[in-house]
């Protein structure tokens, strides 16, 4: 059972995406870096190896990034150049223009994108110098560039080259800097900037706190998500369905650490709930489960619940009201909302405990869940599933996907 307050802001969000996407997809704000199935000396090293890349380490990187919003994809390929297709009606693609694209379309010629996420109708992207770069809807001040004006192509935000990762949420985006500072910026009305609410807006990154700590950072719909080098879990924001996980349904304004463990090593954030692993491989949820987004049958918890028993999650990221985790077979599972077909398992029926994906064990942890799905393979092949109303699969088509199918990248 849903909380009234959180099914009237669900209703709004939906209507707002209907008006800007025709299609129902996913705001997903994440940031997973994981390591499962460690014990030991080797779940220490895990945590300790949870400190900010480097500019140096990104411009080395030769990874593959997906990222899913509402309507739309963004990849980056293994030779560092972007692509994006599906809806554009805020300019989310960053082509130039308001188009829709049921193929990848490339942009621009920059081959130094590193990583990337999408929110809702904004996307936003690291370059190996370290610059960060956001373009899309605006309304909330979202992108960063002190103004609320659409961008339908890459604008920087700001001039630092420090940014190590970004996490785009529904109207708020975070991100951390090679120094363990944490940022944020948008739309702050349930405190989701970390801050007090009294400041509604905020156009450019505002410092959260005065820690240099932080490792990562991942933005739901109004609440946020970060852990720390030490392998401790905080949370803010918009806490109506416990998606803190702190206990109690009051919201935060600051971060609020998530019990005392010190092994978390990645967390997600979905539209009311959150994810996270610990260094033994296990992992947890908590937050609303109206389908079943905790992994688990009942209602919504307010503190971290195990998901099943296994030690072997290595990644995990939750999108709208669905949740995906690669194991370290690098086997795929999803969860929860499934009204698209997007937990391919050829069926509409939401599943309240993790279902695995075909039977592949060649997952990579580049993934991103949401009313759509789309998922890299080994061998950089790319793979996408479920809602398709804007061409957000990449096949061409509009027509909605029960199954993986393979995403034709131009050469």
């Amino acid at each position: 059972m849903r909380h009234s307050f959180a099914s009237g802001r669900r209703d709004r969000w939906r209507r707002v995406a209907r008006g800007i996407a025709v299609a129902v997809a996913t705001a997903t704000g994440f940031a997973a870096l994981s390591f499962g199935g460690l014990t030991g000396p080797a779940a220490a090293a895990a945590v300790e190896s949870l400190a900010a890349p480097s500019p140096a380490a990104l411009s080395a990187a030769a990874n593959s990034e997906v990222a899913t919003g509402y309507g739309h994809t963004c990849a980056v390929r293994t030779d560092a150049s972007l692509w994006c297709w599906g809806s554009n009606y805020l300019g989310e693609l960053g082509d130039g223009t308001t188009t829709a694209r049921t193929t990848p379309v490339r942009i621009g010629t920059a081959t130094t994108w590193a990583s990337l996420d999408a929110g809702t109708s904004y996307t936003c992207g690291i370059r190996t110098d370290g610059t960060l770069w956001c373009w899309g809807n605006n309304f909330r001040g979202q992108l960063g560039d002190g103004t609320t004006t659409m961008r339908t192509t890459p604008v920087q935000v700001g001039t630092a080259t420090t940014w190590a990762s970004v996490s785009a949420g529904d109207s708020h985006t975070c991100a951390t800097r090679t120094d363990g500072s944490l940022w944020c910026w948008g739309f702050n009305r349930f405190a989701q900037l970390g801050m007090s609410s009294d400041i509604y807006i905020a156009t450019a990154p505002v410092r959260v706190g005065t820690a240099t700590t932080w490792a990562s950072v991942a933005t739901g719909y109004a609440h946020t998500c970060a852990v720390r080098t030490e392998g401790t879990l905080w949370c803010w924001g918009n806490n109506t369905d416990g998606q803190l996980g702190v206990g109690g349904l009051s919201y935060r304004d600051a971060p609020a650490q998530v019990g005392t463990a010190t092994t978390w090593t990645g967390v997600t954030a979905g539209y009311a709930y959150s994810c996270a692993v610990r260094a033994e491989g296990t992992l947890w949820c908590w937050g609303e489960n109206g389908y079943g987004q905790l992994g688990i049958s009942g209602t919504h918890q307010t503190t971290p619940v195990q998901v099943g028993t296994a030690t072997s999650w290595s990644t995990v990221r939750a999108g709208f009201d669905t949740a995906c985790a690669v194991r370290t077979d690098s086997s795929l599972w999803c969860w929860g909302n499934n009204s698209t077909g997007q937990l391919g398992d050829g069926t509409t029926t939401h599943r309240f405990a993790p279902t695995r994906i075909g039977t592949a064990t060649t997952w990579a942890s580049d993934f991103a869940p949401g009313y759509h799905i789309c998922g890299f393979q080994t061998g950089d092949s790319l793979w996408c599933w479920g809602n398709n109303a804007n061409g957000q699969l990449g096949d061409s088509t509009t027509t909605q996907r029960p199954a993986p199918g393979q995403v034709t990248l131009p050469a």
